[in-house]
């Protein structure tokens, strides 16, 4: 049974460049893609303290905002010497007056693992959680997770958010310097979209 009658999926985010990586990695399946910012959504606040409660705002809210099957995701930097933070403050790090600035982040968790006085490596993971949301009130959850190491400085100009200081295991390059290509092989939104693909497949067969 298709559970997506319309063969239309709601991405839950305003955010171009991780709208985009979700086009990427769903660009072979039969559904249109549309986002929060296509249908002028209202960005909700995010006042859970996990990934997963602050995907499921998103979700649910654009699922009844749009009558859609919507997707949203929550994902974020966690740095085990300052124990598992920033986390779902990610993008908090990042916040100035004018915007926010990842360089500003980078510099933050840098700063913060010398004054722990803690030894290289330093280990630490990404992860992304997402919610799928139905009309009818049905959930599924999806969550991917790659492992790897902070290092510095800087290194990389693709990418986004914290991948230039981000080496993830079994590499020697940052996410930075990776190509898209490269890094949605192995990132965790795409282990997580990976899932969510294998639902969808196995339901509308």
């Amino acid at each position: 049974m298709n559970i997506f009658p319309e063969n239309k999926l709601l991405i839950a985010t305003h955010n171009t460049g991780k709208l985009e990586e979700f086009k990427y990695l769903l660009k072979d399946l039969d559904l249109k893609i549309l986002s929060s910012r296509d249908l002028n959504l209202d960005e909700p606040n995010e006042t859970e303290n996990t990934f997963i409660g602050n995907a499921r705002i998103k979700s649910k809210i654009s699922c009844l905002q749009s009558n859609l099957p919507s997707l949203a995701d929550d994902s974020g930097l966690q740095v085990h010497a300052l124990g598992n933070k920033p986390g779902v403050y990610t993008a908090d790090w990042a916040f100035t007056d004018e915007g926010r600035d990842f360089k500003k982040a980078m510099h933050r968790v840098w700063n913060e693992l010398i004054e722990t006085k803690k030894q290289e490596p330093f280990t630490a993971n990404f992860i992304c959680t997402l919610v799928l949301t139905f009309p009818n009130g049905n959930e599924e959850i999806f969550e991917g997770i790659v492992n790897g190491t902070i290092t510095w400085p800087m290194r990389g100009r693709d990418g986004h958010g914290y991948d230039p200081i981000f080496i993830p295991d079994g590499h020697k390059r940052t996410f930075g310097e990776m190509t898209n290509s490269e890094k949605n092989k192995i990132s965790h939104r795409s282990i997580a979209l990976k899932k969510f693909i294998s639902f969808y497949m196995n339901r509308i067969n």
